[in-house]
């Protein structure tokens, strides 16, 4: 659990510049130089990070990326991908019932695996592709449903889309409010 925590906490320090850098916008009139033209390039475009890495270093998600551990699929997210991942914060693995999550991380290979997949799908979906109604197979096999408020709140099944569209060098994080279960069998 300590190495999880260092582990995020790396991340959540290596991600900081990148969104900032993300998020700026330089709106000015290139000076002019005699320098190459991909310098500035290459200061302004750094490399962006995979979907683990991202969550890990926002630091909202340590419940997620300690899950992920334990059932083995850090490697496949930080794989080519492309993929769609719903994440829930830690807020949100904090409301399910007192225990939950101990006993899901006792058997890593079971109900927990099946509860993360079902927040990832395949491809990279943005809040642009995204329309009321839609249905999308997740990894662990069962449909999501996508619903869009007449006031533009997006919700994935019950669970609410609080930030959109964190783009990732694998595809794009949507962060979402409540963990998603699969349905019951």
């Amino acid at each position: 659990m300590k190495r999880v925590l260092i582990i995020l906490a790396a991340v959540v320090l290596l991600a900081v510049p990148f969104v900032i850098a993300a998020c700026g916008g330089d709106d000015t009139e290139p000076a002019e130089t005699t320098a190459p033209a991909e310098t500035p390039m290459a200061e302004e475009s750094p490399m962006m990070k995979d979907i683990v890495d991202t969550a890990v270093e926002a630091g909202d998600f340590t419940t997620l990326a300690t899950a992920l551990t334990e059932a083995g699929l850090v490697e496949t997210l930080k794989g080519e991908g492309p993929f769609t991942v719903f994440a829930p914060t830690d807020a949100a693995f904090e409301k399910l019932p007192e225990g939950t999550v101990e006993t899901l991380l006792d058997d890593p290979q079971g109900q927990l695996t099946d509860i993360l997949t079902y927040h990832v799908v395949p491809g990279k979906v943005m809040s642009t592709d995204l329309s009321d109604g839609m249905t999308a197979t997740t990894v662990q096999g069962d449909d999501i449903t996508i619903t869009i408020a007449e006031d533009g709140t997006v919700m994935v099944n019950d669970a609410v889309v609080t930030t959109a569209d964190i783009e990732t060098s694998n595809g794009v994080i949507h962060v979402i409010d409540s963990v998603l279960l699969p349905p019951a069998e």
